[in-house]
């Protein structure tokens, strides 16, 4: 039976779980051990676990992700987890000098089960270098994987998945969405980690979002349906590799594209999926394929300034309504 988790809760019962199984699992960080994790992840787990395994490190991203590193490379499974994805800047070398590239430099000699967990988004007025998402930075590197869990059925079960991995995973939690709560089934079967999920079906057009705004597009379709838009909502829960199949099929049906993300628009993740639909699914569309994203500024701290500068769901429904209903003028140009 399902059972009405948060968002952290379900992540800390995925981490629970892989640890008891698995004595090679585990996880280091700022704050992790004593305090519990920032978000509260890895509540807990330092009394169940004990400091060998739920270790506390110094504020020193680049050092405590490279001992992870090393520590897969000898066969353990750590779970890094960053306090915050602008900490994740100091730690790129290990993660992109290390962890993607010494599969592939070895010729598969060495694995690489390393988890990095890092929070990220616009939360709530923590100024521009503490509201930056960067998957445009680590899905530009070739040989790491990026999971993105909007729900707390997908946080448990990607985690999990991550955590058995034998590649590196970099798993990008909002943190709006840790004390969000839904249902999670922790014996159902996952589907694969990569795969895109269909959060709503619909006839019109195709909304293609991730993470905390495949929500909003959610609740931007649920505004739509009330004007006779029938929108779908694919969540793609995963941004490398990402499931095209899904998303084309969508669009063999709607024939309209919008790519909703948080990240500012220019050369973000929006502009991959953009171009790679629009050149895969090019004789499907009846329009160009639009995108939503935010603005290319650092975030404001002022409270209204930040949240004009992502999009909110009056702008989703708003920009399916040019889509789908394009203006007289737009028509005869």
């Amino acid at each position: 039976m399902p059972q009405e988790l948060l968002y952290w809760q379900a992540l800390n019962r995925a981490m629970d779980i892989e640890m008891a199984a698995d004595e090679s699992v585990f996880t280091l960080g700022e704050d992790v051990g004593l305090y519990g994790g920032s978000y509260r992840v890895t509540e807990g787990l330092y009394a169940k676990y004990g400091e060998w395994r739920v270790r506390d490190t110094p504020i020193s991203e680049n050092s405590f992700t490279g001992l992870g590193v090393g520590a897969a490379l000898v066969g353990l499974r750590p779970v890094v987890e960053i306090m915050t994805i602008n900490f994740m800047l100091l730690a790129l070398d290990s993660i992109i000098n290390g962890a993607a590239k010494i599969p592939f430099m070895s010729g598969g000699q060495f694995k690489m089960p390393l988890v990095v967990r890092v929070p990220g988004g616009v939360a709530h007025q923590l100024g521009a270098q503490h509201a930056q998402r960067l998957e445009h930075t680590v899905m530009n590197v070739p040989g790491l994987r990026i999971a993105v869990p909007s729900t707390p059925q997908d946080a448990y079960w990607q985690l999990r998945q991550a955590i058995v991995s034998d590649e590196p995973i970099v798993l990008l939690e909002h943190e709006l969405l840790y004390f969000s709560k839904g249902p999670v089934d922790l014996l159902a079967d996952p589907p694969p980690m990569h795969r895109a999920a269909i959060r709503r079906e619909g006839r019109d057009v195709t909304i293609v979002s991730y993470s905390r705004h495949a929500l909003l597009s959610q609740e931007a379709a649920s505004e739509l349906a009330k004007e006779g838009i029938e929108a779908e909502v694919i969540d793609l829960r995963s941004l490398k590799p990402i499931d095209w199949d899904t998303c084309a099929r969508s669009l063999d049906n709607t024939h309209r594209l919008l790519v909703v993300e948080e990240d500012c628009r220019y050369a973000g993740a929006g502009a991959e999926i953009a171009s790679t639909l629009g050149e895969r699914c090019f004789y499907s569309l009846d329009a160009p394929v639009s995108r939503l994203a935010g603005l290319d500024i650092p975030t404001p701290f002022n409270g209204n300034l930040e949240a004009a500068s992502i999009p909110r769901v009056a702008d989703i429904v708003q920009a399916v309504r040019a889509l789908c209903r394009p203006s007289k003028d737009a028509r005869a140009a």
